[in-house]
């Protein structure tokens, strides 16, 4: 190797190593502990102030001497500046999470009861989720701005979501409506071809359509009902927000007639808000106790086609009715032909604590408890509207 190639691959190995140290020492905070030596100047202690707001512990002489401390201090317009900050020095994604740990970690979600706040926060599930809890506390000057939040964070999920959903379930209730005694005009050739390809005839180069296929017709009258049966308690926020706009898409669909319940220790039928999620959330009462069975005795009352229902119970588990009549409920839409899925949450974070009894009773009924992701879900649905197995992710 040439004297000017080794130089430079040593000044590469060098930037790669002032770059880890730089790393470390954002992570690490600083002080002598940290072992990195590593100042940090312009930008970085930008950052590294940012994240000591949040992340440390101490006064801000601490700060100063290079050891990071805690300095959001509860206060307004250190919150408004700070949240400023991240959202200039960190991705999206990363401040979506610095946010809900300032929330949990320093108590702030009272300072998002004030408009300005919530003008400056990136907003997100659990944003909304937090919003949604806080609605009964909040002022009105307030609640306009929460409802614009809320609703930002409905139509972003509903443009990743829709589509997909729409196109998964339509392909479901067109398979599941399916007939093998279709009329002439209503027979799918190339689906039936396919179907009887082991009955060709080379001799006479054809097949023999022994089964015949035809075209569903989904679209032409009501195919499938679908009660959706969500637990409003505090631990579920991210699932209701999720629920509520897939309850909003399933609504727009003409070949599924759908419900929408939330509850706690009480039982509210949000269907008629169902073109509007951002009014089926702000029904919604976060928080409080917990009666399945009731829910699903109402949900049951509503089933009159229980061959083509198909009910979906989003919760914990945590049952503070009758426990016993809850499972005999289960087993008996199960036995009238209903479909019954259970999801311990709708959201990217897998499942919450949940009562393990009780979802082990429920998959003895046939009826597997997991926790599911929004992207999942519409598989699920599409499995469930076809009988078929739903796609349980492993490790469940």
């Amino acid at each position: 190797m040439s004297a000017p190639d080794a130089a430079a691959d040593s000044a590469v190995a060098g930037r790669a190593s002032d770059e880890r140290l730089r790393r470390w020492r954002l992570v690490l905070g600083g002080g002598p502990a940290d072992g990195t030596g590593r100042a940090l100047t312009g930008t970085d202690a930008a950052m590294d102030d940012a994240l000591s707001a949040l992340y440390g512990a101490g006064d801000g002489k601490e700060r100063r001497a290079g050891r990071r401390s805690a300095g959001l201090e509860g206060s307004a317009p250190s919150v408004a500046r700070w949240l400023g900050d991240i959202r200039t020095y960190f991705p999206s994604s990363v401040v979506q999470v610095m946010q809900r740990d300032a929330i949990d970690r320093l108590g702030l979600s009272t300072l998002l009861l004030e408009p300005e706040m919530l003008e400056a926060v990136e907003a997100d599930v659990h944003l909304a989720g937090t919003l949604l809890s806080l609605d009964k506390a909040m002022p009105e000057t307030t609640k306009e701005t929460a409802r614009m939040v809320v609703r930002k964070v409905v139509e972003d999920l509903e443009k990743r979501l829709a589509t997909c959903t729409r196109a998964t379930l339509t392909g479901a209730l067109d398979r599941s409506a399916r007939t093998s005694r279709p009329r002439y005009r209503d027979i799918d050739w190339d689906r039936t071809i396919r179907a009887n390809l082991a009955n060709y005839l080379p001799e006479h180069g054809t097949v023999v359509p022994e089964r015949l296929i035809g075209h569903g017709r989904a679209s032409r009258s009501l195919k499938k009902d679908v009660v959706l049966c969500i637990d409003q308690s505090g631990s579920m926020a991210a699932s209701v927000v999720h629920a509520a706009v897939f309850g909003a898409v399933l609504a727009s669909m003409r070949s599924i007639e759908t419900r929408l319940v939330v509850f706690d220790t009480a039982v509210v039928d949000l269907t008629d808000r169902l073109d509007d999620p951002v009014d089926v959330l702000f029904g919604t009462r976060l928080g409080g106790g917990t009666d399945i069975n009731r829910a699903l005795a109402y949900c049951q009352s509503q089933i009159t086609r229980p061959a083509d229902t198909v009910v979906v119970l989003i919760s914990d588990l945590y049952e503070g009715g009758i426990r016993d009549e809850m499972l005999k409920r289960v087993a008996s839409m199960k036995a009238s032909g209903v479909q019954f899925v259970a999801l311990l949450a709708l959201s990217d974070e897998g499942a919450p604590a949940y009562d393990h009894d009780h979802a082990a009773a429920l998959a003895a009924l046939g009826a597997p408890a997991f926790a599911c992701t929004p992207d999942l879900f519409p598989e699920v649905m599409a499995a469930a509207i076809e009988k078929r197995p739903l796609p349980v992710p492993a490790g469940i």
